[in-house]
Protein backbone atom coordinates (compact mmCIF):
# COMPACT_ATOMS: atom_id res chain seq x y z
CA UNK A 1 0.00 0.00 0.00
CA UNK A 2 0.87 3.17 -0.83
CA UNK A 3 0.76 5.97 2.53
CA UNK A 4 1.80 9.64 1.67
CA UNK A 5 1.73 12.45 4.25
CA UNK A 6 0.93 16.18 2.28
CA UNK A 7 3.51 18.10 4.57
CA UNK A 8 2.09 21.61 3.33
CA UNK A 9 -1.22 20.33 5.16
CA UNK A 10 -0.02 18.31 8.19
CA UNK A 11 -0.83 20.27 11.53
CA UNK A 12 0.97 17.84 13.76
CA UNK A 13 -1.94 16.75 15.70
CA UNK A 14 -0.27 13.36 16.04
CA UNK A 15 -3.38 11.53 15.41
CA UNK A 16 -1.94 9.44 13.00
CA UNK A 17 1.04 8.14 15.70
CA UNK A 18 -1.43 7.22 18.21
CA UNK A 19 -3.57 5.76 15.96
CA UNK A 20 -0.80 3.70 14.16
CA UNK A 21 2.40 4.21 16.19
CA UNK A 22 3.78 1.25 14.29
CA UNK A 23 3.78 3.34 10.98
CA UNK A 24 3.77 7.03 11.53
CA UNK A 25 6.34 8.96 13.54
CA UNK A 26 6.58 12.73 13.90
CA UNK A 27 9.97 14.92 13.24
CA UNK A 28 11.73 17.35 15.33
CA UNK A 29 9.13 20.07 14.59
CA UNK A 30 5.99 17.59 15.40
CA UNK A 31 5.16 16.72 11.82
CA UNK A 32 4.09 13.60 10.98
CA UNK A 33 6.54 11.33 8.77
CA UNK A 34 6.77 7.47 8.10
CA UNK A 35 8.38 4.90 10.09
CA UNK A 36 11.24 3.39 7.39
CA UNK A 37 9.61 0.19 6.72
CA UNK A 38 6.21 0.65 8.45
CA UNK A 39 4.22 0.60 5.34
CA UNK A 40 5.67 -2.26 3.88
CA UNK A 41 4.16 -4.33 7.61
CA UNK A 42 0.99 -1.98 8.05
CA UNK A 43 -2.41 -3.19 8.80
CA UNK A 44 -4.39 -1.20 5.50
CA UNK A 45 -7.50 -1.15 8.77
CA UNK A 46 -5.08 0.53 11.19
CA UNK A 47 -3.67 3.09 8.30
CA UNK A 48 -7.07 3.83 7.14
CA UNK A 49 -8.37 4.32 10.38
CA UNK A 50 -5.07 6.83 10.80
CA UNK A 51 -6.00 8.72 8.03
CA UNK A 52 -9.63 9.20 8.63
CA UNK A 53 -8.24 10.26 12.10
CA UNK A 54 -6.02 13.16 10.87
CA UNK A 55 -8.05 16.12 11.24
CA UNK A 56 -6.29 18.41 8.39
CA UNK A 57 -6.62 15.16 6.10
CA UNK A 58 -3.24 15.33 4.92
CA UNK A 59 -2.68 11.22 4.67
CA UNK A 60 -3.42 9.38 1.70
CA UNK A 61 -3.94 6.13 0.85
CA UNK A 62 -2.64 4.11 -3.02
CA UNK A 63 -3.11 0.59 -3.85
CA UNK A 64 0.40 0.11 -4.90
CA UNK A 65 3.39 -1.50 -3.59
CA UNK A 66 5.21 1.50 -0.86
CA UNK A 67 7.54 3.58 -3.07
CA UNK A 68 5.60 3.90 -6.03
Amino acid sequence: MQISIDHHTCIGSGQCVLTAPGVFTQDDDGYSELVPGGATTAERQQVQEAALSCPVQAIALGNGPPGD
